[in-house]
């Protein structure tokens, strides 16, 4: 895959009553999406708990997602601060021929551009077969990709930085890069991504908007006039009052308690911003009848 183009999910993980990951739900929800319409899904992204689910039961995900029909549609994260760790794991994932990876350099310790590059440069001398997506969302990790250090980085690593999903949205307006896939991560980015040359999306939001978002793009592709952009960014709009974990599962879990069940220190909404959530969500038409896992 050189380039990713379109809608691609964040997908979140279930997890069972024990909080240990449901394997066979996680990848159901997956599949869900894809059949809802997103061209591909992010597995083991920030949305899908990366940091607080054990490497052991990501292993025992990624061997069985290998032998699934839309593999080639799967992107895997990382979600380590462990140079070693997240070497170790894209061993994992070649021996089962994954290759497109999302990796969000390390979070927690201030560092500068030439030490981010250096990070990604420890990965790409071991693992010279794999194709990065680069991950630039500040909130979380803290710190920012500036235009300057993805450009060097595409410089050195032409064939292995394929793109960036953009949740800091310092670079989707200025990045210009050939063959090279620049993914805000909000659904109210899509559309003047899409007019400023970017490739598509990567949100956490996907997992609900899968349907409205692959709309929004089609009509861009075919050059139709959009009907639902707004409804689009709107929506996203009232998750972006909420953590957006706690929102989707929360949403998710009206009509399949499959997703009930989260790790600390994340939950589910509380009674109040839940009923909030779901009186914008019917002033703005908004249907949550979703694809279950059970």
């Amino acid at each position: 895959m050189s380039k990713i183009n379109g809608i691609y999910a964040a997908s979140v993980s279930v997890l069972d009553k024990e909080l240990n990951l449901d394997v066979d739900k996680t990848i159901k929800h997956a599949e869900n999406l894809i059949l809802q319409g997103c061209h591909g899904v992010v597995i083991f992204g920030s949305t899908g708990q990366a940091q607080l689910i054990s490497v052991s039961e990501k292993i025992k995900l990624i061997e069985k997602l290998s032998k699934n029909k839309f593999k080639n549609n799967f992107i895997i994260g990382t979600g380590f601060n462990s140079l070693k760790e997240t070497i170790s794991f894209l061993n994992v994932c070649k021996n089962f021929n994954f290759e497109n990876f999302l990796i969000m350099p390390p979070a927690y310790y201030v560092y500068a551009d030439n030490d981010a590059i250096k990070f990604y440069s420890e990965i790409i001398k071991i693992h010279p077969w794999c194709k990065i997506v680069l991950y630039n969302f500040e909130k979380l990790c803290g710190y920012k990709f500036s235009v300057e250090c993805v450009e060097e980085l595409v410089k050195i690593y032409p064939d292995q930085i394929i793109g960036v999903k953009d949740s800091t949205y310092n670079l989707y307006k200025v990045l210009k890069l050939k063959n090279f896939s620049i993914l805000p991560g909000s659904e109210s980015k899509l559309l003047n991504g899409l007019e400023l040359g970017c490739s598509g999306i990567i949100t956490a939001t996907c997992n609900v908007t899968a349907e409205l978002s692959r709309n929004v793009y089609d009509n861009f592709i075919n050059k139709i006039d959009q009907t639902n952009n707004q409804k689009l960014c709107n929506v996203r709009e009232e998750f972006d009052k909420y953590n957006l974990i706690s929102g989707i599962h929360t949403i998710l879990s009206i009509s399949d308690n499959s997703y009930t069940n989260l790790l600390p220190p994340l939950s589910l909404l509380n009674q109040d911003s839940k009923k909030k959530l779901l009186d914008e969500l019917a002033k703005l038409d908004f249907n949550y009848n979703f694809l279950k896992v059970a």
